[in-house]
């Protein structure tokens, strides 16, 4: 499955139960180890923390970036505890997706209150198909 906005629905029904089963308050660590393994027992492929070189001006930068998680090659998943986000944690998940040229990356916070306070679809209008 590489159709970004059916992982999408996968990853988000996991997270909530995830959420639902611990609640929140833990590291972020705890959290992405945990779903990425309820991803993995779904038959997906998660990578975790995978560093992201990125090309600027000619040159390669190694491990400009470390994403949390990435869904069978075609989602992002940016992974947060906090009581409440800002907007750059917006803005870093946009570029994260505009330089990996992924349509779709989920924002999650595992620190909010409730689920729906605490996950946000972010789109990359950018996308080369």
């Amino acid at each position: 499955m590489r159709d970004p906005e059916a992982l999408a629905a996968v990853v988000i029904d996991q997270a909530y139960h995830l959420h639902r089963d611990i609640g929140p308050g833990l590291l972020e660590h705890v959290y992405e180890a945990v779903l990425a393994d309820r991803l993995r027992a779904q038959n997906l492929k998660v990578e975790t923390q995978k560093p992201i070189a990125v090309l600027l001006d000619g040159k390669k930068y190694d491990n400009a970036f470390r994403a949390d998680l990435i869904v069978n090659d075609a989602l992002l998943v940016e992974i947060k505890s906090l009581e409440k986000w800002s907007p750059v944690h917006i803005k870093q998940c946009l570029t994260y997706i505009r330089l990996l040229n992924m349509p779709l990356g989920l924002l999650i916070n595992f620190g909010a209150a409730t689920f729906k306070e605490g996950i946000k679809r972010i789109m990359n209008e950018r996308v080369s198909r």
